[in-house]
């Protein structure tokens, strides 16, 4: 093994590892915030544990995706898919008032995960822009997003690390043969 397969594999592995835990503490406080009973403060704090175990859940799954992009190991299952309802599935993540929708798209081949790609993108622009709403665009085999702000830009496009998120996402969509680009205040992702 060089030093090059072997990071990936590690990181792999420890996200691997993470998964156990990380269902245990979210199963818990599930079950624990359901319980009848509990006085409102433990049970708001269940929730909060809750929130957080899946938050965590994601960051792994979005550094076991990296990991296994740059260990040459990301074999992607490639399905057809809207654009229009890749726009709908983010503003159905991040919530409607955030992400406003328009355009029916086309129909491209991506895999799973690009949904997820999408939405992080759109969440880091929302939130290293300081912004309550952004519009998303399904145009053909594209999909634009509005506003970017010049400081969020850098951190949107994956070359400021500031966002797992977004980062991840720009290295996903690219190895798919799709793109992530900017121009002026619009971010476009074009899929392959």
């Amino acid at each position: 093994m060089t030093d090059e397969t072997t990071f990936p594999k590690l990181v792999s592995l420890a996200c691997h590892d993470l998964r156990t835990p990380l269902a245990t503490v979210y199963g818990f406080a599930r079950t624990i915030a359901r319980a009848e009973g509990l006085e409102p403060k433990l049970a708001g704090y269940a929730e909060m544990i809750e929130t957080a175990s899946q938050q965590l859940a994601e960051l792994v799954d979005e550094l076991s995706l990296a990991a296994r992009i740059e260990g040459d190991r990301y074999e992607p299952k490639l399905l057809p898919v809207s654009t229009g309802e890749l726009a709908e599935a983010v503003a159905a993540k991040l919530g409607a008032e955030r992400v406003d929708v328009s355009g029916a798209g086309a129909s491209v081949e991506t895999d799973t995960d690009a949904a997820r790609s999408v939405a992080a993108l759109v969440q880091c622009a929302l939130r290293h822009g300081g912004l309550e709403q952004v519009a998303v665009i399904a145009d053909g085999a594209e999909l634009r997003v509005s506003p970017i702000t010049p400081a969020s830009a850098p951190v949107v496009l994956g070359e400021d690390l500031r966002d797992l998120g977004a980062a991840v996402a720009v290295l996903h969509l690219r190895r798919l043969g799709g793109s992530v680009a900017l121009d002026g205040e619009t971010l476009t992702i074009r899929f392959a």
